[in-house]
């Protein structure tokens, strides 16, 4: 069983910074991607970036060049760096890990909100 736990989300101006953290505990088999979807009202989860086997990452679209992930793999810990916010940032944004072995699992999720 993992348990994901995520923290840094709040509200936030247009053109702010935030930063959040997910930490990952329990069995975690590797290797593993670990990274951030969001989901919008009315719309779908949607990735946002990941990290695969801790080494490679992808972005979505909407936050290339304005978002970084990173990880700490001694501590199974990956952080999402969003800089330039925008209003259409806004979403609730979910953690998640996954393998092979053990599928994927996801945090309980934390609200970002970017007011214009």
């Amino acid at each position: 069983q993992v348990q994901l736990v995520e923290s840094g989300g709040g509200l936030v101006q247009a053109g702010g910074s935030l930063r959040l953290s997910c930490a990952a505990s329990g069995v975690i088999f590797s290797p593993n991607d670990m990274g951030w979807y969001r989901q919008a009202p009315g719309k779908q989860r949607e990735l946002v970036a990941t990290l695969h086997s801790g080494k490679i990452t992808s972005y979505g679209d909407s936050v290339k060049g304005r978002f970084t992930i990173s990880r700490d793999n001694g501590k199974n810990t990956v952080t999402l760096k969003m800089n330039s916010l925008k209003p259409e940032d806004t979403a609730v944004y979910y953690c998640y890990v996954q393998s092979s072995v053990s599928g994927r699992s996801w945090g309980q999720g934390t609200q970002v909100t970017v007011s214009s």
